[in-house]
């Protein structure tokens, strides 16, 4: 078979152009992927040395939902982008050196930056559908390969500002940074190519986001769950291990602080005063569903082995083989009010998969960091 040479293409359409728009897409995308992406990893860190905000409660299901339609609206683009620059992977090296560092420090960055971008959105595609066949870590992969694809990202467009400036300063149809051979038209014109890619990226975000809007779930093909009160569910009580022991009439959750241990069944949770609150669940998926929950407030149960306000607070749960068996809350989200030992969902009890018997539930938290089926609480410090 013959290798193609750059000149076998000549779409008008494979343009700077038009690689120059939608790379400008697909840039902003990778940007709003990386800040909300951040925000959600230092969510997770426990002892974190400046704590996050526990108000407004809605700030993380805001910024986890735009890292995920962000990155999906990036599937698309990037797509898109790999199709219209795909001669330049033929183009021949400059004979002069003075002209072929640039040029291969530009190819060696979109090596970097194609490579890193494919595993970074095929890898969270398939966390947003919890299917996870590879066996390194997901959350700490995600996160290192974020940095080398924006860095390649930035060496990239430092390479090519001139033309993507110029590109972007022209009109869509300016054929002076086109290839030479580029000649024949389109089947359609390089506005419809962009129409498609805008599209498709909006097509992409809303299948992903239909699963966060109350009467479009049957619509998220991207992010699919099982529900309960409308709440999606990511772990069951039966997949945790913890049936039996969640059930059992020996059940209690231990209060600890230094050498004051309370312990406390369900019934004596039921029988404290009781609050309410509506407080979403945000997951790192990017899904978010807000319910009102009822239950006892933490600081109530924190008074009661005499834990000063100011302290971390670490919440264990009765699963003991997951990365969400336990928690650390920052002292702003433990002395808050809205922070509960939830016992209800939406005026019922809650079910075994939702935590019975008794979850966390606080503003602004991680869904993987809001424990269920809890069975020790400990004041650190």
């Amino acid at each position: 078979m013959r290798i193609p040479s750059e000149d076998s293409f000549t779409s008008r359409l494979r343009s700077a152009a038009v690689a120059a728009r939608v790379g400008l897409w697909l840039g902003i995308c990778f940007l709003v992927a990386l800040a909300t992406g951040l925000i959600s990893h230092y969510a997770q860190v426990d002892h974190q040395p400046v704590p996050l905000p526990a108000s407004p409660s809605w700030f993380y299901r805001v910024t986890q939902g735009l890292h995920v339609a962000a990155g999906t609206a990036a599937i698309p683009l990037l797509l898109i982008k790999l199709w219209v620059v795909f001669p330049k992977l033929f183009q021949p090296l400059p004979r002069q050196v003075r002209e072929a560092l640039p040029t291969a420090l530009e190819r060696g960055s979109i090596a970097v930056l194609v490579s890193t971008s494919i595993v970074q959105l095929a890898t969270g595609l398939l966390n947003v559908a919890q299917w996870y066949p590879w066996g390194f870590s997901f959350r700490s992969t995600h996160y290192a390969l974020a940095f080398v694809a924006v860095g390649a990202l930035l060496v990239h467009i430092a390479v090519k500002l001139p033309i993507i400036r110029d590109a972007l300063k022209g009109d869509v149809d300016d054929t002076s940074h086109d290839r030479p051979n580029a000649v024949r038209p389109g089947s359609v014109s390089r506005r419809g190519v962009l129409a498609l890619a805008g599209t498709s990226a909006v097509a992409a975000a809303v299948l992903y986001a239909a699963g966060t809007v109350p009467g479009l779930s049957r619509i998220a093909a991207l992010s699919p769950r099982s529900r309960e009160h409308g709440i999606p569910i990511n772990r069951t009580a039966h997949s945790a291990g913890v049936v039996a022991e969640a059930s059992s009439a020996a059940y209690r959750l231990e209060v600890v602080h230094g050498a004051t241990t309370r312990s406390l069944t369900r019934d004596d949770l039921v029988a404290m005063k009781q609050r309410t609150h509506i407080l979403p669940i945000a997951c790192v998926e990017g899904w978010s569903v807000a319910g009102e929950w009822g239950g006892v407030r933490l600081r109530d149960l924190l008074d009661l082995v005499g834990a000063p306000p100011g302290r971390e607070v670490r919440v264990r749960s009765i699963q003991t083989f997951s990365a969400s068996a336990d928690t650390v809350l920052p002292p702003n989200f433990a002395d808050d009010d809205r922070t509960l030992m939830a016992l209800v969902l939406d005026g019922e009890t809650l079910s075994m998969d939702h935590g019975y018997p008794v979850r966390l539930i606080a503003p602004d938290r991680p869904g993987v960091m809001q424990t269920k089926w809890v069975s020790r609480i400990e004041v650190l410090g």
